[in-house]
């Protein structure tokens, strides 16, 4: 298992929900971080928690819908001289729910598309050669489980492309010491799920950081965190080594 001691993670969508959650974690096992909300002030209470835990820290302010915005604070991070080794994007919307769904707007894709899609995958093409470079990283982009809803599609398609892009990516450093891999939180009760979600956000813990701490050279798989529910993050880790298949193009993701 890794040791994220001292290690640097970029937590997208980390003011609240999830993300919160997910920062929390990772500086209780003292892995420090970047906390990224659509303004700094967003990510003050939890930028204060994390510090107590004793862990270095700083927020950044991105509003993922703007895409320059992203670029700059890209740009911030590197000014800082920030390793960044771990990246976990949380961060996502849910723009709508059609009930009359053959009435979608493009709108709604454009929105998912910009936020859930492309932002994130920026990131990761942003940070993956200076993981390179120094022999190490991990990655896990959010994904969800929606299926059979075009009341959704926007959301649903965005989270589809990430998907495909993400394992895509992945094939191409399976076997190095760059993993990339999707977690699948669930239907959790959160803003972006809803108060109808049938999952306390803290079910996703730890799948949703899992893939941050495997140590087995293995990229291209989806770690459904409702399946490491209630586990120790050392048994988590051991499931998500060795009961997890890599993705191959062939199958569906399991």
């Amino acid at each position: 298992m890794v040791n994220v001691k001292g290690r640097w993670a970029l937590v997208t969508g980390a003011a609240r929900g999830i993300g919160h959650l997910a920062a929390v974690f990772m500086a209780k096992q003292g892995c420090n971080l970047i906390l990224q909300g659509r303004t700094k002030e967003h990510c003050a209470k939890t930028l204060d928690e994390v510090k107590a835990l004793g862990v270095e820290a700083y927020a950044v302010g991105a509003e993922f819908s703007d895409l320059a915005q992203v670029e700059a604070m890209l740009s911030e991070i590197d000014a800082k001289g920030t390793p960044v080794d771990i990246i976990l994007n949380n961060a996502g919307i849910q723009v709508a729910y059609r009930t009359e769904y053959l009435k979608t707007p493009a709108s709604d894709y454009e929105a998912s598309f910009k936020i859930n899609t492309i932002a994130p995958m920026m990131i990761v093409y942003h940070f993956l050669p200076k993981m390179e470079k120094r022999g190490f990283g991990r990655i896990v982009n959010t994904t969800s489980g929606i299926r059979l809803e075009p009341e959704q599609a926007g959301y649903s398609a965005s989270k589809a492309a990430l998907d495909k892009v993400t394992m895509d990516l992945a094939s191409k450093y399976d076997g190095t010491d760059i993993c990339i891999n999707i977690t699948d939180p669930g239907w959790c009760r959160t803003d972006l799920g809803g108060n109808q979600a049938p999952n306390a956000p803290e079910s996703a813990i730890p799948g949703v950081v899992v893939g941050a701490f495997i140590n087995n050279k293995k990229s291209g798989r989806n770690f459904a965190a409702g399946e490491f529910h209630n586990m120790s993050l050392e048994e988590a880790v051991a499931k998500a080594e060795n009961n997890f298949p890599v993705y191959t193009g062939s199958v569906a993701f399991v």
